[in-house]
């Protein structure tokens, strides 16, 4: 099973736009060197909804080969098309991914009958450890925790990335699953919460930036050490606000490139983070202590 603090990586990118692949390389390093567990390329934060599937199959392929076995690495294959779906996923598979996290497919508002065949015929079209995640804010559809335990019979589907931030619901998800199904926090305000509640880890968007205390407190979390777990996870409570002032993952890319992580490129219809949140994530930037004043 896949634990810890699970970096949803951003795909850099040059301000016009192009993917920087040297940059790419230069992030994993850095991750593996501050003690990321795990990494998951093009998701939500990666930008997988505006890369070109020859990119996204690019990256996917860059991040398993520059990883080289050093940690494990989810991709995101996930689309609103079930065959879109199965195609990535098996791309991802020959790229070597260690398991892919698929989002529930947005828009078209399936039942919850729907999102079982969908995740179904994925599982049985591509023998790869799979992982659903559930967005509701982002796709205007939301997974029940009954459809993830109709789900979970799957052999091949390990897990979910839980994106609601309802910890009552979560925990009640994690109740009603199989001990060896992981759930996982797609919320970084309250991951650590629901890691002491059982949780396996955090796919975590601040990990971006502050990779070795969020990897710190998800290990607290697990060994059930909660007074470490919360300590840990105040020092950066500023950036888990902070970085959502506007739409995912427009604020996080900014504030890789002021780290010199990566430059502000970004891809419309996003746009570069507003010239007033500026100085509150600086400052957030800074109260975590990533940030030199």
């Amino acid at each position: 099973m896949i634990t810890g603090s699970l970096v949803a990586l951003i795909t850099p990118m040059s301000p016009d736009g192009a993917v920087d692949t040297q940059k790419l390389d230069d992030l994993i390093e850095f991750h593996i060197n501050e003690g990321t567990h795990g990494i998951v390329a093009v998701g939500t934060t990666g930008e997988s909804s505006t890369l070109t599937p020859e990119e996204h199959a690019n990256v996917i392929r860059q991040v398993v080969n520059t990883v080289n076995g050093r940690v494990p690495v989810i991709a995101g294959t996930g689309a609103n098309a079930t065959h879109e779906a199965i195609d990535l996923t098996r791309s991802a598979k020959e790229a070597g991914a260690d398991a892919c996290l698929l989002v529930t497919p947005y828009y078209n508002k399936p039942t919850q009958e729907g999102l079982y065949q969908h995740f179904k015929a994925i599982a049985e079209a591509v023998e790869i450890p799979q992982i659903l995640y559930n967005v509701p804010g982002r796709t205007a559809c939301d997974m029940q925790n009954e459809t993830v335990v109709r789900l979970s019979s799957i052999t091949n589907i390990v897990g979910i990335k839980d994106a609601t931030g309802n910890l009552e619901r979560g925990e009640a998800l994690i109740n009603a699953l199989p001990n060896d199904f992981a759930v996982y926090s797609g919320d970084d305000p309250t991951a650590v919460s629901l890691m002491l509640l059982g949780g396996k880890g955090n796919i975590s968007v601040t990990a971006n930036v502050a990779p070795k205390a969020v990897a710190q407190a998800a290990e607290a979390a697990l060994a059930n050490n909660s007074d470490l777990a919360h300590s840990i996870d105040t020092t950066i409570s500023s950036l888990h606000t902070n970085l959502f002032l506007e739409s995912n993952p427009i604020p996080v890319k900014w504030a890789c490139s002021q780290l010199g992580l990566c430059e502000d490129g970004i891809r419309l219809p996003l746009t570069p983070l507003s010239e007033q949140h500026h100085p509150a994530v600086r400052q957030a930037l800074i109260e975590a202590g990533v940030l030199l004043v």
